[in-house]
C-alpha cells in the first residue's frame, strides 16, 4: 500500500507518514518503513514493552498531528458500532455487509456536519 501511495503521489522525494494502530508497532515493520524512507506514525505500544517507534519520530509535532488525525478517524467507525449497528451485522454477503456499511457511514456524515457547524458558530463569535 505504500508503494501503491507513492506512485499515486507522482513524486517518489515526497515524504509519506503512515498511521496505524498500535498493533503495527513491531520492530519488523518499523524496520521496513525506514528502509522504505517512510516516516512511521503508528501509535506506541507501550503496554509492558518497549514501543518500536523511535522516541524522535514519537516526540515530533507531524507524529502527534498524525495521531489527533488518526482519533478523528477512529471516531466514525466507532459511532458506525454503537449507533449504526456495525458491530453485530444482520445480514450475511461480503455484498451486504458492504452496503450496510456505506449506508451506516451516509447516516453518520450529517452527524458529523453537525459538529463541525458547532464549531464553525464557535470560531465566527
Amino acid at each position: 500500500m505504500i508503494n501503491d501511495a507513492r506512485q499515486a503521489l507522482g513524486d517518489p522525494a515526497r515524504e509519506i507518514t503512515p498511521g496505524a494502530d498500535k498493533g503495527y508497532d513491531a520492530q519488523e515493520f518499523v524496520q521496513a518503513c525506514v528502509d522504505m524512507k517512510v516516516t512511521p506514525h503508528m501509535a506506541q505500544n507501550k503496554s509492558g514493552r518497549h514501543s518500536a517507534v523511535p522516541d524522535a519520530i514519537a516526540q515530533s509535532e507531524g507524529y502527534a498531528v498524525s495521531q489527533q488525525k488518526r482519533k478523528l478517524i477512529e471516531q466514525g467507525f466507532g459511532w458506525a458500532k454503537t449507533v449504526g449497528g456495525m458491530r453485530q451485522v444482520m445480514v450475511r454477503g461480503l455484498k451486504k455487509v458492504d452496503q450496510m456499511f456505506v449506508l451506516t457511514m451516509a447516516a453518520y456524515n450529517p452527524v458529523r456536519m453537525r459538529t463541525l457547524g458547532q464549531i464553525r458558530a464557535q470560531v465566527a463569535q
